[in-house]
């Protein structure tokens, strides 16, 4: 690699530092700022964000059940016909199962 190469990939490593750093510099300012407002008014999080502790969280447990579609005659297994298919209905004709 040419000199000049090296020198302008250098120049661009100290300029990506510098924004990084003014970056942080600006949040660090902001939640200061922040924090002041919040000190100053006596404010809570429900005073900011009414609606965050109210909702119900994405994802995760799910409370609701499905109900079964299709039951294997020998066992009594159950399945929903969501997800991966069990073993003992795969490549077969489904109707045979549902219940």
């Amino acid at each position: 690699m040419s000199s000049k190469i090296q020198e302008l990939i250098k120049q661009k490593e100290e300029i990506e530092k510098a924004i990084t750093e003014e970056k942080t510099r600006h949040r660090v300012e902001g939640i200061e700022k922040v924090k002041s407002i919040i000190e100053e008014y006596d404010l809570d999080i429900s005073d900011i964000f009414p609606n965050r502790a109210s909702k119900p969280k994405l994802g995760g447990n799910s409370s609701s059940k499905v109900t079964p579609k299709y039951r294997n005659p020998e066992n009594g297994q159950t399945w929903t016909g969501r997800g991966k298919e069990p073993l003992w209905i795969a490549g077969k004709d489904r109707s045979l199962f549902l219940i």
